[in-house]
């Protein structure tokens, strides 16, 4: 059978912008620059960009409901591109004695209209579960223009629908900025222009322009206005008194800055990395598992990441290549002796692949030491690799293995989520 192909001109225009939905902006550019036709195309708000921004983000959220859908998608396109990178696992860093509201782990996630960043937290059901506690949402107005509120006490973000009005009014969220700094790095930071403007823009709605006149004082209207109690404007300064008195009353959100947690999962070639959780003196802990520029792996708890000043990690090991079983008399029984300790529901059914001699700190190893593993007491303990890609650890100074499961899914999405009480 004879085959032929179309010139793209021929093609239908539902064709054409579906395929052209796939370049980049600057590629549209010069796309737009070969022909009238195609530049009338490529300008078009209501189609090019339309379609773009369907084919990128179509099926993560709803790209009509941003901005009511009043704003163009040639400005959705470029907020939605920045805020692509919002998404994932980010951890709190550099506060000397963090606040209760500030989180130590955050899951940033597309919601209908917005983005969506959540405490991720413990059941405290002794279980694996985690919750997640939305916090900070990220949306854009109807003027296009970039809106973020955090909620302090928690609970207040997660009835949001799509419309976003809801929240500027209430008082028990805050208005923020995100400001990024680089890719991996993010500030949020209170917004003290909003209120004022806020409050000047209600004023000149109600029609009190008193501040804005100047006149000869009459000392007589003067006089009756005070013996009244009564002002002109005296309704806004009230209400400006009030959220000034409100303001000072709630908690005050101080500046915090947040890194994303790049590698979240392990890779066949760097099986511990990345976020686990495992519970320790009975509460359930998070970690993060990195691979040193030295070829060791170092695991913290996520907590004592956020803080300013130094903490010894869980533990560290001085190479990441595991012995493989099958392993000594004395290391089979140093494993068989020991206790796991995971949640009662879970029963420990793991076959050992591999183990590892690790360390409480960075201390010198001796020459020789961290060679291929000849002698029994060599470091503080050992990490034990099962077969079904977890892991577990335990010390030489007692007799337990803190068994890890992961915190993130192959996809990037968060494992063992249970939904949150409304």
């Amino acid at each position: 059978m004879a085959t032929f192909a179309l010139p793209f001109c021929e093609i239908p225009e539902d064709l054409q912008l579906r395929i052209l939905s796939f370049l980049s902006p600057a590629e549209i550019s010069s796309f737009a620059c070969t022909s009238k036709r195609f530049a009338s195309l490529c300008q078009e708000d209501g189609k090019i960009w339309h379609v773009m921004c369907d084919q990128r983000w179509g099926q993560k959220t709803k790209i009509q409901k941003w901005g009511n859908g009043q704003i163009p998608y040639r400005l959705l396109y470029k907020t939605l591109k920045g805020l692509d990178n919002l998404i994932g696992f980010w951890r709190l860093c550099g506060r000397a004695n963090p606040a209760a509201s500030s989180p130590p782990l955050v899951f940033f996630d597309w919601g209908p209209s917005f983005v969506l960043g959540s405490r991720v937290l413990s059941t405290g059901d002794e279980t694996y579960q985690v919750k997640k506690t939305p916090f900070l949402l990220m949306g854009i107005s109807s003027e296009g223009r970039s809106e973020n509120f955090l909620d302090l006490v928690g609970g207040n973000l997660r009835s949001v629908d799509d419309d976003l009005k809801e929240l500027e009014a209430s008082d028990n969220l805050v208005s923020v900025d995100v400001n990024f700094m680089g890719n991996g790095h993010i500030i949020v930071e209170e917004n003290r222009c909003f209120t004022n403007n806020s409050l000047r823009e209600e004023q000149k709605s109600s029609g009190d322009e008193s501040d804005d006149l100047i006149s000869s004082p009459d000392f007589s209207e003067m006089y009756t206005q005070l013996a009244n109690k009564t002002s002109p404007g005296g309704d806004w300064r009230r209400q400006r008194r009030k959220e000034k008195e409100r303001q000072a009353s709630r908690t005050k959100w101080e500046q915090e800055h947040f890194l994303k947690v790049a590698d979240c999962s392990p890779t066949p070639t760097k099986p511990l990395q990345g976020l686990w959780k495992g519970f320790c003196e009975g509460n359930m802990e998070l970690y993060l598992v990195k691979y040193d520029e030295v070829g060791g792996i170092i695991c913290r708890k996520v907590e004592d990441l956020s803080l300013s000043r130094y903490t010894p990690p869980v533990f560290w090991t001085p190479k990441h290549a595991f012995i493989r079983s099958p392993f000594s008399a004395e290391e089979e029984l140093l494993l068989n002796s020991r206790i796991h300790i995971s949640p009662l529901a879970e029963v420990h059914e793991n076959v050992v692949s591999g183990m590892l001699y690790m360390k409480s700190s960075y201390d010198m190893v001796l020459p020789g030491e961290a060679a291929n593993g000849i002698g029994f007491l060599r470091g503080e303990g050992r990490v034990w690799l099962y077969e079904n890609g977890t892991f577990g650890f335990g010390f030489l100074r007692d007799q337990f293995v803190i068994d890890m499961k992961r915190v993130a899914l192959e996809d990037g999405c968060l494992a063992d989520e249970v939904e949150a009480s409304m």
